[in-house]
C-alpha cells in the first residue's frame, strides 16, 4: 500500500484558488493537482472536487483486483448490544467501536452538510446533498455525491454538483456551467480499498486497529458540549509530529454515534490552522440495499455540454 499526500496547493487554496487537474498517482502514492493558472474564486472553488474522496473514504489506496474479496456483508446495520457505546466509554473502547464498526461496513448512505471556514477571512460557506457508497462482496467500490444548494453570506442558491466514483474513473458535474470532467484515476486492474487508515486524503479510524491509531495520533476524549450532535462521543486526533498526517491536519474531530457507532460529524483544521471543515451526516443508513439507482447519474443533453476527459497519468 502507498501513502496519498495532498499538495502544498491544495492546502492553500482557499480563498484563493488555482485553476489545474487532478490526479491519483498509485505508483508515487500521491494525489497531485498541476496548476496552470491562479485566480479569484469563490471558497471551496477547488476543494469540492476532493470531497467525494474526503467524505466517502477513510483511504484510498488502489489494489491489484485479484486481491482477496472482504468477507460476506453483515445482516444489521447496528453493533451488537454488547458493544454498545456510553457516554462513559473511554478512548480505547470507542476506538474499537469504530474497528469493529468498518469490519462490517458494505454499504452506507446519509444526508451531507459541508461547512467549509476560512478562520483568517471568516468566510464560510455550506453545501447540502447526499451521499452513498457500495462496498461490494468482489471488492469493488462506488460512491456518489450530490450537492443541491449552496450557502454563502447568508445567501441560498441552488446550485447542483455531483460526483461519481466507479470502477477506473471519477465523473464530476456542474449544473450551473453544464460541465462534466471525467477522469480516470485507476489504471486497469487497480481498485480501491475504502478503509485504510494513512492512504487516503481523509484520515478517519473506522475500521483500524487502536494500536494504529495511537501510532499516528494523540487521542483524548473531549467533554460534551451543548453543540455536539446528539447521542454521541467526541474524540480528538492530533497528529504526532513526522507522522503522514502532521503536514496536513492540526486537529481531526470525531463525534461517534452512541448506537451504530458511525461518525456523526467530523471536522478538521488544517496544519496552518487556517481551513476548519465540517461535515454533519443525518439520517444514516448502513448496511442497505442501496440499488443501481442510487449510482445512477441524470440524463444530459450532451450537445449542450461540454464534456471533457483526462486520462491516467501514466
Amino acid at each position: 500500500m502507498r501513502n496519498f499526500k495532498l499538495t502544498q496547493e491544495i492546502t492553500h487554496a482557499t480563498p484563493r484558488a488555482r485553476a489545474g487537474r487532478l490526479r491519483i498517482d498509485p505508483r508515487r502514492g500521491k494525489l497531485r493537482v498541476w496548476f496552470h493558472r491562479e485566480e479569484r474564486a469563490p471558497l471551496m472553488s477547488i476543494s469540492i472536487p476532493l470531497t467525494l474522496m474526503m467524505l466517502l473514504s477513510t483511504g484510498c489506496a488502489t489494489e491489484p483486483a485479484d486481491a482477496p474479496a472482504p468477507p460476506a456483508p453483515a445482516q444489521t446495520g447496528a453493533p451488537a448490544e454488547q458493544g454498545k457505546l456510553t457516554a462513559d466509554s473511554d478512548v480505547d473502547r470507542i476506538l474499537d467501536a469504530l474497528d469493529a464498526r468498518g469490519e462490517d461496513l458494505r454499504s452506507l448512505a446519509a444526508d451531507v452538510k459541508l461547512r467549509e471556514t476560512d478562520t483568517t477571512t471568516g468566510d464560510d460557506v455550506v453545501r447540502d446533498g447526499r451521499f452513498a457508497l457500495e462496498l461490494r462482496p468482489d471488492g469493488a467500490a462506488r460512491s456518489r455525491i450530490v450537492f443541491e444548494k449552496r450557502t454563502a453570506n447568508n445567501r441560498v442558491t441552488e446550485e447542483k454538483i455531483e460526483y461519481l466514483l466507479d470502477g477506473q474513473n471519477l465523473i464530476d458535474r456542474a449544473y450551473r456551467t453544464k460541465t462534466q470532467v471525467t477522469r480516470q484515476v485507476l489504471r486497469p486492474g487497480e481498485r480501491l480499498n475504502l478503509l485504510k487508515l494513512g492512504e487516503g486524503p481523509f484520515p478517519l479510524p473506522i475500521g483500524q486497529d487502536k494500536e494504529e491509531v495511537h501510532r499516528l495520533f494523540d487521542v483524548k476524549k473531549v467533554a460534551p458540549t451543548k453543540d455536539d450532535p446528539p447521542n454521541t462521543v467526541h474524540v480528538q486526533l492530533t497528529p504526532k509530529p513526522g507522522s503522514q498526517f502532521a503536514d496536513r491536519f492540526s486537529e481531526i474531530h470525531a463525534w461517534v454515534d452512541l448506537e451504530d457507532h458511525m461518525p456523526k460529524r467530523i471536522e478538521t483544521v488544517d496544519a496552518n490552522g487556517v481551513t476548519v471543515r465540517t461535515t454533519d451526516l443525518s439520517n444514516v443508513r448502513i448496511n442497505e440495499n442501496l440499488g443501481e439507482e442510487t449510482f445512477r447519474l441524470e440524463k444530459i443533453d450532451e450537445q449542450q455540454w461540454n464534456l471533457l476527459n483526462e486520462a491516467h497519468d501514466r
